[in-house]
């Protein structure tokens, strides 16, 4: 059985407590660490679980019974963490994002190649039917090439989410909804479209005054053939994700909707049905997935221990994903399009370069060390 210790116990610990609990004859949760004193105490008392608490991640780095390290702590101290767990010869799921800097991804990719051991960076919306089945019509090629895409990573987020102790300054969360809530959407488009040749972004922060960091941001974003416009908010009402691919021959999105068209003689636009019918029986014929969200990916990265294969979401998935952020940040503080990829020679590569350039919006004025409200949400499940 998989012996697993979880570094850090605030709100995105308990889906993975969840998960863990799904799967309770492959693995056990024997070690719980925040540094908040009482924290974990409480978190082992709320699922009454039978594992040991700890204040210090480094105290879980001796004991050979574990062999899985599950590193849920704010963005700032993912890399060490996971760092020292994979020397420790320890196998890592990290949380989003996997790091705040390409420095830092690159060393955890260069720890997991030295030591062997596996490492997954969390995106567990690929596990979700939606999202896989759009990303299996793009393959397809059954609506042909992508001409333009629209991703709308939208959150909202009330003024008092930044009180928290770590939330809301480059130092420590490293970035603002771009890096921690669209983080998600830039992974997805990632994953269907890989990297852009070059990128034009705006940061604002229009609603959070007790934030140094962004809380909208619009960004173009430039493929051979192709544009994408991505907008990451915190202060949109409903949080309306979505993501439309307006291909060749037909439009078609998560939440699913589709709409072909054809030319008339004139040029003007005649609907294809045809079509819609064939794409939305191909999405009917794929299978389900049987474990959802981070449900599914902690299944799979226990398979990979288990049976000794690849992670389907690996480091250089999340490395990826944080390239396209810095670029981002990158537009947005120096107000010029960035060609990618970014070289390691770029000034934005590391976590020192960006908190040199990059603006403070307002000042942190509140540190709270919890908040109080119940459930978080996740985002969207791309049903209709």
């Amino acid at each position: 059985m998989i012996q697993v210790a979880i570094i850090g116990t605030g709100n995105i610990s308990h889906a993975h407590i969840h998960a863990y609990m799904q799967f309770p004859q492959r693995v056990r949760i024997a070690a719980l660490v925040d540094i908040i004193p009482g924290k974990a105490q409480k978190v082992k008392e709320q699922y009454g679980l039978d594992c040991d608490v700890y204040l210090d991640h480094k105290d879980i780095l001796g004991r050979e019974d574990i062999t899985l390290v599950d590193v849920c702590t704010p963005p700032y101290v993912h890399a060490p963490i996971s760092i020292n767990a994979m020397r420790a010869g320890k196998n890592v799921i990290c949380e989003k994002p996997m790091a705040p800097s390409l420095a830092e991804c690159d060393e955890m990719i260069r720890v997991r190649n030295e030591t062997g051991v596996k490492f997954s960076s969390i995106a567990q919306n690929r596990f979700r039917k939606p999202i896989r089945d759009l990303k299996t019509l793009l393959d397809s090629g059954i609506a042909g090439p992508v001409r333009h895409a629209t991703v709308n990573s939208a959150w909202w987020r009330g003024h008092c989410y930044y009180d928290l102790w770590w939330r809301g300054t480059w130092e420590k969360e490293g970035g603002g909804c771009t890096l921690n809530h669209a983080v998600h959407h830039i992974d997805m488009l990632g994953w269907m479209m890989d990297l852009p040749k070059r990128v034009t972004s705006i940061l604002a922060n229009t609603a959070h005054d007790n934030a140094e960091v962004e809380d909208l941001s619009i960004s173009i974003l430039e493929y051979p053939g192709a544009l994408a416009d991505l907008t990451a908010s915190v202060v949109d009402h409903g949080e309306e994700q979505v993501l439309t691919f307006q291909c060749e021959k037909a439009k078609i999105a998560a939440p699913f909707s589709v709409y072909a068209s054809v030319s008339k003689p004139n040029g003007f636009p005649e609907r294809n049905e045809t079509l819609e019918k064939e794409i939305a029986a191909f999405t009917d014929s794929l299978p389900e997935i049987p474990w959802i969200g981070h449900d599914g990916q902690i299944e799979n990265v226990l398979t990979a221990i288990e049976n000794d294969t690849d992670v389907a979401i690996k480091g250089e998935d999340g490395r990826r994903t944080i390239e396209l952020i810095t670029a981002i940040y990158k537009s947005g503080a120096t107000h010029q399009a960035v060609e990618l990829p970014l070289q390691k020679e770029d000034p934005f590569y590391t976590v020192e370069g960006i908190m040199a350039a990059v603006p403070h919006f307002y000042e942190k004025t509140t540190s709270a060390v919890d908040l109080e409200g119940g459930p978080i949400t996740l985002g969207s499940d791309y049903k209709k």
